[in-house]
């Protein structure tokens, strides 16, 4: 059984699709950029300001069923410049209490919105 899963805290998907999709004891949680839910716009100050807003969006739709980031199994970082790699992963290792998520993170030629970076994410939910 599948189901979707909306929240208010996180941006309003911008095209047809899903904030994310609960289906068996998993997860799917669509592609967040560093979209302030609250202004429906990207944040200001770059790399490190839009990985911590598109995390944040990620917390709110997994706090939506409950849950939060330690239930991530695996991430998915696109980044419009590799060279961010290591900026945005000092953002990203402080979202993260306990054993990190499988990962890929690589660069692509263009995000939604002029966006920096964009992460997807799989979560587990036992329950």
């Amino acid at each position: 059984m599948k189901k979707t899963v909306k929240t208010g805290k996180a941006p309003a998907a911008v095209g047809p699709y899903s904030q994310a999709v609960k289906a068996g004891g998993f997860l799917f949680i669509s592609g967040q950029l560093g979209i302030d839910p609250e202004r429906g716009r990207l944040v200001e100050g770059g790399i490190e300001e839009q990985t911590k807003m598109a995390l944040k969006n990620i917390e709110a739709i997994l706090s939506e069923v409950g849950s939060n980031m330690d239930a991530l199994v695996k991430t998915t970082v696109y980044l419009k410049s590799i060279e961010d790699f290591a900026k945005m992963n000092g953002v990203y290792e402080g979202f993260f209490s306990s054993d990190f998520p499988a990962r890929a993170a690589f660069e692509v030629a263009n995000l939604p919105l002029g966006a920096l970076v964009e992460i997807e994410a799989v979560a587990y939910l036992p329950k």
